[in-house]
């Protein structure tokens, strides 16, 4: 959709959301929409995701609140139980209120294949947004979420359909990795923002986005977007199981570019503010791992390191 967007003539550029100034005020107002399928049958959880993927954008441009509330788009077939859509309702709800946020209204149809989503949006100062270009040699990369969300979640549906395949794995070890993607999945990206907006100034960070459908390569590529510089990916926290999952079933995952959903966010961090800035998100329990820095190699490149380490993760 990006290529196309660009052949249509609306820009090279690609942030993580629209980005509107408000004539005559030092304001932008930042609106994002976002429409996906299910991906797991409980429909309050369902809705949780939903939410988490429409407002992820918002906060990936380094705008703290999310203003006014979201409108949903909700379409569903004309045989699905009232319970069902009335039950995405309530987690598109609930996540809108661990966001002090709420539901404005939105907009609901019939339709053969359900679709969940809508629109958001916040209002930050021009100069306190933080695009995702603009990184320089030497900054360090910095993940706020494990990968592995593709590869745990096609487990999650294998054990309902075809248990029989996962059979060389633990049962439970598997479930409490399903248990860590839904965490992450519903966890919203705030409160990175919010101690960002900590420091008086945060200059230091060059450059941020989310990781959701194109993997982690895939945004540190968008980082790189119209700059002469490359980035190395050296240390990838995942989910515990997801990496043999993946290679499993296929995924992408030691390239890095297994999707993910409602992923964390990726930030390229002055060298000389690093650790500060990675204790201050510890300090404030924001769990973050320093995976990969910038260079001045082969521009718009991103390479594996042959020595990556991943990083299992069992509890988020």
């Amino acid at each position: 959709m990006k290529d196309l967007l660009s052949q249509v003539g609306m820009g090279n550029d690609f942030e993580d959301a629209a980005v509107i100034p408000i004539k005559g005020t030092d304001l932008a107002l930042v609106k994002n929409l976002d429409i996906f399928t299910p991906i797991v049958d409980e429909p309050e959880i369902m809705g949780e995701i939903a939410a988490c993927n429409v407002t992820n954008d918002i906060f990936a441009m380094n705008v703290p609140e999310i203003n006014g509330g979201m409108l949903v788009f909700l379409a569903i077939k004309n045989n699905t139980p009232m319970e069902i859509a009335e039950g995405i309702l309530r987690g598109i709800k609930k996540f809108m209120e661990k966001i002090n946020s709420k539901v404005l209204g939105g907009h609901t149809i019939y339709c053969e294949w359900p679709l969940i989503g809508g629109e958001a949006s916040g209002f930050i100062k021009k100069d306190w947004i933080i695009k995702k270009s603009g990184v320089r040699e030497g900054d360090r990369l910095i993940l706020t979420k494990p990968v592995g969300i593709q590869g745990v979640m096609a487990a999650y549906r294998l054990l309902k359909d075809s248990p029989e395949i996962l059979e060389k794995y633990s049962k439970n070890e598997l479930e409490n990795s399903i248990e860590t993607a839904i965490k992450i999945m519903t966890t919203p990206n705030q409160n990175v923002v919010k101690t960002i907006h900590s420091f008086d100034d945060f200059s230091f960070i060059h450059a941020m986005s989310d990781v959701t459908g194109f993997g982690l390569a895939g945004h540190t590529r968008e980082m790189l977007q119209n700059s002469k510089f490359s980035a190395v990916i050296n240390n990838v926290p995942s989910i515990n199981l997801s990496k043999d999952l993946s290679n499993d079933l296929g995924y992408a995952f030691n390239e890095c570019n297994a999707h993910e959903t409602a992923g964390g966010l990726l930030m390229a961090v002055d060298l000389k503010k690093t650790e500060e800035f990675t204790n201050v998100l510890s300090s404030n329990k924001i769990p973050n791992w320093i995976v990969g820095e910038i260079e001045k190699k082969e521009p718009s490149s991103v390479k594996i390191s042959k020595d990556i380490e991943f990083i299992e993760i069992s509890k988020f």
